[in-house]
């Protein structure tokens, strides 16, 4: 757990206050010059540990932290770095399964100041808070020292910060629009920019992808030479049963097949990334029978791996689940697993959006699941004016079915005592659910609303 010291926090603060005088990560310019003066200043530090480099619109975070997971459990130290936070800026740059303390993270930063103030210095642009996050993970790192580094792309791919690393396994989560701001509206050339981590000789897992994606990808594929391994094809989720507390699977990993693996998490799509881990984790140690990997070990790993803010229960009765789903795909992927795993009487969304997000898409694939909205807003300065998302959730679900509360606090109390009305006084009150959801923000909130620490 993170040292909770009174004035660690407050060093913490006094570094997220001065890195946030830095451009945000929602604003970008595309290259790699600055991280790469940044890596030579500090030795390269991203070449004294192998890599995998986990990119793609959704799934990222999750499938990074089951193959974390994974080659942990397979007795390696491992770091892992992942964006954006839930709750504490500590959460991204993760050793031993954990996040770094908030000393450790004030050490990493202070150990990189310096030479991020040269960089400025030769720069006609300051390096963003990203990219100094970047250089901060890869240093922890090379200083701890881990025997492998999981690094989660921020946005895109080949001018992500990010892709200073050469990784020998590079893993394409499923391509969707989202950030069109910077990445467009053409699937094709956003799966080009996420393919900029394939890197020659390297080898790619790679999710089921819509087809015009899967042409660039594997065009990218056969250009560097690298080795490819598809899900659906060379790996895949062959059975996936419901259980209590997530579901059973059953996986055709590149090295065999591993039955009655327990995940704790629901949803189809995670049972895909677990499958997407597997294969990558196979891969990293190298594919082929004589590498099959000791199912108790896969077992293990699974079974313990915790996905903070996705589809995660944070109270009993009703039930209230958080969900960091932030664009259209990942709303459809919460929408299925709320049909397909949970039976709800009644279920009432809270939602905050971000305002450069496409709200509209994200309420479309809720309505068909959710009988009322509680439209709020969370404390990020990006999110959209209640009033404006209001207007829009009243074009997809109607008015009578929308409600808006300005605190998130008011809007979850509001929306417990939704999910618990009746229309008979007779009638038993349980079987009502809360589902918090629109962005990572939200779902952070939502998570400490109810006392759950960073993670």
């Amino acid at each position: 757990m993170p040292d909770t010291d009174s004035g660690a926090l407050q060093e913490l603060r006094v570094v997220e206050a001065e890195l946030n005088e830095r451009w945000p990560e929602t604003k970008i310019e595309p290259s790699l010059e600055r991280i790469r003066a940044l890596t030579d200043l500090l030795a390269e530090p991203q070449r004294g540990y192998p890599v995998v480099h986990v990119a793609g619109t959704n799934g990222k975070s999750s499938t990074s932290r089951m193959v974390d997971a994974l080659l942990s459990r397979r007795g390696l130290r491992v770091g892992r770095y992942t964006s954006p936070h839930l709750q504490m800026a500590t959460e991204r740059i993760s050793i031993d399964g954990g996040p770094i303390s908030p000393s450790g993270y004030v050490e990493a930063y202070r150990d990189v100041a310096p030479y991020v103030s040269i960089v400025d210095s030769r720069s006609e642009i300051a390096m963003s808070k990203f990219e100094v996050l970047t250089g901060m993970a890869l240093a922890a790192f090379a200083e701890a020292p881990v025997e492998a580094a999981v690094l989660e792309v921020g946005l895109g791919g080949s001018w992500d910060a990010t892709n200073v690393a050469d990784a020998q396994v590079a893993v394409l989560c499923p391509v969707s629009v989202d950030h069109a701001e910077y990445l467009g509206s053409d699937i094709a050339g956003i799966a080009a920019e996420k393919a900029g981590v394939i890197k020659p000789d390297s080898v790619v897992v790679l999710a089921s992808q819509p087809a015009e994606a899967e042409r660039v990808i594997m065009e990218r594929i056969a250009e560097v030479g690298a080795t490819v391994a598809r899900e659906g094809h060379e790996f895949g989720v062959l059975e996936r049963t419901v259980a209590v507390g997530g579901q059973m699977l059953r996986l055709q990993g590149l090295s065999g097949i591993y039955d009655e693996v327990f995940l704790p998490l629901h949803g189809e799509h995670q049972a895909r990334n677990a499958a997407l881990a597997l294969a990558t984790v196979e891969a990293f140690f190298g594919a082929g029978a004589e590498h099959h990997l000791d199912a108790d070990t896969i077992g293990e790993a699974f079974a313990g791996v915790i996905t903070p803010g996705r589809l995660e229960r944070v109270r009993a009765a009703p039930s209230v689940l958080v969900d960091a789903a932030h664009n259209p795909h990942g709303a459809r992927a919460l929408a299925d697993a709320l049909t397909s795993e949970f039976s709800f009487r009644r279920l009432v969304a809270v939602v905050s959006v971000m305002a450069d997000k496409d709200a509209r898409g994200i309420l479309a694939e809720l309505e068909p699941v959710v009988e009322e909205l509680v439209i709020t807003r969370n404390s990020s300065p990006r999110a959209m004016d209640p009033d404006e998302l209001a207007g829009l959730a009243a074009e997809v679900f109607g008015q009578e079915r929308i409600g808006v509360e300005p605190r998130l606090d008011d809007a979850v109390e509001s929306a417990i005592g939704m999910a618990e009305e009746t229309s008979d006084p007779g009638e038993a009150i349980s079987g009502g659910g809360v589902v918090i959801t629109g962005s990572v923000v939200t779902a952070g909130e939502g998570r400490a609303l109810f006392g759950k620490e960073p993670a």
